[in-house]
């Protein structure tokens, strides 16, 4: 603690640190009582699921999940059939907006009529293209196992039905292991 013995002409630039010192004790006490609190109320959270359902109130991207039959031929589902996983011999397996499974014929024929859709509600294509925001994209989640042949024939048909812009989607690596 600094003491100003009065007289000099040069400012006192001695900080007094025990309010400083009280303040981040007690802080330190509030998280120590209050971390192991919200620690056991995040545990028992319960995350909802809900059903995949397309929105009609905007122009949302178009989802196309890739995957293969397994080597018996069962494909993913939400029951229980035995499938043991993506097989690059498998035959392939698109799902339109994680909803419906569709082949390349009915990909094609279901993101046209989609595009079409919007193109038309916003007033035609030289009304859409004002705004290319509104365009929607198309976001493919494949199985790393799926074959390229799967992703590519997906690509194709998404980009013949007329979408200009196709991305991936993939889950982070984790930097920590």
């Amino acid at each position: 603690m600094a003491i100003s013995m009065g007289g000099g002409e040069t400012p006192m630039s001695d900080i007094n640190t025990t309010p400083l010192v009280d303040v981040m004790l007690v802080l330190l006490i509030i998280f120590l009582i209050a971390v192991p609190v919200a620690i056991q109320t995040i545990e028992q959270l319960e995350i909802p699921i809900f059903e995949s359902v397309e929105s009609k109130n905007k122009n949302e991207n178009l989802l196309l999940t890739i995957s293969t039959t397994d080597e018996s031929g069962k494909t993913a589902s939400t029951v229980r059939t035995g499938f043991t996983g993506a097989t690059r011999t498998g035959e392939c397996r698109i799902y339109f907006n994680n909803i419906a499974p569709v082949s390349s014929e009915e990909l094609y024929d279901q993101a046209f009529a989609r595009l079409d859709a919007i193109v038309q509600a916003a007033g035609g294509p030289e009304a859409i293209m004002e705004d290319p925001e509104r365009i929607p994209q198309v976001h493919i989640r494949a199985d790393k196992n799926a074959p390229w042949r799967c992703v590519a024939g997906a690509i194709y048909n998404v980009q013949a039905a007329g979408y200009p812009t196709v991305g991936f989607i993939s889950n982070p690596v984790d930097p920590n292991g």
